[in-house]
């Protein structure tokens, strides 16, 4: 029974703080009961895993109250940041440019072209030609 009673408090301190480390030194736990735990019980797995999830969203939550108040600080990097990362036009942006004389490229050319961008992940889930297509139907 001190058993599961240590695990629930295990799980109470990773929703506070999703480390490890500090819920271990929270509840006197040790990594290696807790790493040990996690691979040998699947119940215990699971629940340990909802509770950091339920514990980055909570300091998610936090770090945009704090950015939001920043914000209204008029702090310029929490500006610069929020707009970075939550505003397609202040995005960072990659520009290509050529000197061939042809304005479309060979289905390669293309195709180079689309692996690259897939990589550098900074296209979103429709395709440039999906995009084109709407323009043209537009």
């Amino acid at each position: 029974m001190k058993k599961i009673k240590l695990q629930n408090q295990f799980f109470e301190e990773l929703k506070k703080v999703p480390i490890v480390q500090v819920a271990c030194e929270k509840t006197g736990l040790s990594r290696n009961s807790v790493y040990r735990w996690k691979k040998d019980d699947k119940s215990f797995s699971v629940k340990m895993d909802q509770a950091m999830s339920v514990g980055v969203a909570f300091v998610n939550d936090m770090s945009e109250s704090q950015l939001l108040t920043m914000i209204k600080e008029k702090n310029w990097s929490a500006i610069s940041f929020w707009l970075k990362h939550r505003n397609d036009n202040y995005r960072d942006k990659v520009e290509i440019t050529t000197k061939e004389d042809k304005e479309e490229l060979t289905p390669s050319q293309v195709k180079i072209v689309k692996q690259a961008l897939r990589l550098a992940s900074i296209t979103k889930s429709k395709s440039i030609k999906n995009i084109n297509e709407k323009k043209n139907h537009d």
